[in-house]
């Protein structure tokens, strides 16, 4: 018996299965010991069963929300798995019965999902059966199965905003979130940064600062301040933003350029990132965040000077290594907007 489990985006994605062994028996996997296609295998009620895509009882495939495989959508649950075999593709199946030995017993009218995918030949073989997950997003993850010289991959892809936002919502209403500023802001934040549910998420600023565990700082009224402009209150922004800044520590505005550059708000950005290189200008972090703002701009000159500035001001190898890859990104003319 075997569990294999792949967070994808904020989904719980797990496969429980059993492993046999090739076990001599190279050339005979594959439509032989594995037929092809629907097949009665003489023993229970099915006439027409496909492989158990697995060995003992039915392989299972789990999932902790809504997801789509291949594009197509399944939504949250526990499903049998089963693939019908064949030379060139397969058919998966996703079942609502899960605790059935083997696919003896399979029944076509309990199909919830059935996705075509190829099957793919390698040269190495796999002894003992194994499912993994591979190409990993922020919303999507492959999921292989490989036994000999054969895998099966399908695609396993979620509405990361969606359901990142139900989440929140869900916290929010079942009083988790209550007595930590920090989550109230983490959501809005959530919201701003990926320009979703923005009129709640406005709401979830708010209470981040004038709930009784809410708390006015820099972090809460800059995200407070950024759903107030998105939502065309920019004046009551720029209020916010006023009071905001003086409360600002060189972490805090360092992370509001970041934010800004990730909103591709590249002179917003460079403005924060100068206003605290002024306040701190030797902090590492300061001069890191310029470099990042310069580079944005398109200055590589003054971009790399404060990079080489950052790098005198550090004394560990790996905050060191860290600015060094920035400064390489910089001389290649990547995007250096995702450093943080």
């Amino acid at each position: 018996m075997a569990t294999v489990s792949e967070e994808v985006g904020i989904t719980d994605v797990t496969i429980s299965y059993s492993r046999p062994a090739v076990n001599g028996r190279e050339g005979k996997i594959w439509g032989d010991l594995v037929p092809y296609g629907f097949v009665d295998y003489h023993y229970g009620t099915s006439k027409a069963a496909p492989w158990r895509a697995g060995a003992n009882e039915n392989t299972t495939i789990e999932f902790s929300t809504d997801v789509t495989v291949e594009g197509k959508p399944l939504a949250a649950g526990k499903y049998g798995f089963f693939i019908a075999m064949g030379p060139e593709k397969a058919t998966l199946v996703f079942s609502k019965d899960n605790n059935a030995w083997g696919s003896f017993y399979y029944n076509a009218a309990s199909d919830v999902l059935r996705v075509e995918v190829p099957v793919t030949k390698v040269t190495e073989s796999v002894e003992r059966l194994k499912y993994e997950f591979a190409a990993e997003t922020d919303s999507s993850a492959v999921a292989l199965l490989e036994w000999e010289k054969i895998k099966i991959p399908f695609t396993i892809a979620v509405d990361l905003k969606k359901t990142q936002v139900d989440a929140y919502r869900y916290a929010f209403n079942s009083g988790q979130f209550y007595e930590f500023w920090q989550n109230m802001q983490q959501a809005a934040d959530f919201c701003l940064m990926n320009d979703v549910n923005l009129e709640e998420g406005l709401t979830w600023a708010d209470r981040s600062i004038n709930t009784y565990f809410g708390e006015a700082n820099f972090r809460t009224l800059s995200t407070y301040a950024g759903l107030l402009e998105k939502a065309g209150r920019k004046h009551e922004s720029d209020s916010v933003m006023k009071i905001a800044w003086p409360k600002g520590n060189t972490q805090d505005i360092y992370y509001y350029g970041y934010k800004l550059q990730r909103m591709k708000k590249y002179k917003e950005a460079f403005e924060a990132f100068k206003i605290n290189y002024d306040k701190s200008p030797k902090d590492w972090l300061t001069n890191f965040g310029l470099a990042k703002g310069y580079a944005a701009l398109g200055d590589k000159t003054a971009a790399l000077k404060y990079a080489d500035n950052s790098l005198q001001l550090v004394h560990d190898q790996g905050t060191a290594a860290f600015i060094g890859r920035l400064k390489q990104a910089i001389t290649d003319g990547k995007d250096v907007s995702g450093f943080y």
